[in-house]
């Protein structure tokens, strides 16, 4: 344990950032798992409407820090190309 008062404080801070982050990422997958199992049920207006609240959910993240803009990006990319092979078949 630190002795430093602003690394005891420091230490405090990271801690709850940790939690934040670790909330903000499992929204994100429990969005994006409810979005695949649309999809692998061939549910086309429910996935629809999944991937515009996993896009928004995944750009809030990328806007916090929590994903790097990259990450964000190639997620709502891959979930658009699994919509789209849905509306192809």
């Amino acid at each position: 344990m630190a002795n430093i008062k602003s690394a005891i404080k420091r230490i405090r801070k990271t801690e709850k950032r940790t939690l934040r982050n670790k909330m903000v990422k499992s929204s994100v997958k429990t969005i994006i798992k409810k979005f695949e199992a649309a999809v692998n049920n061939n549910n086309l207006d429910e996935a629809k409407a999944l991937l515009s609240e996993a896009s928004h959910a995944i750009d809030k993240a990328a806007a916090k820090g929590v994903l790097h803009k990259n990450n964000a990006a190639r997620k709502k990319s891959r979930l658009a190309l699994k919509l789209n092979k849905l509306v192809a078949k």
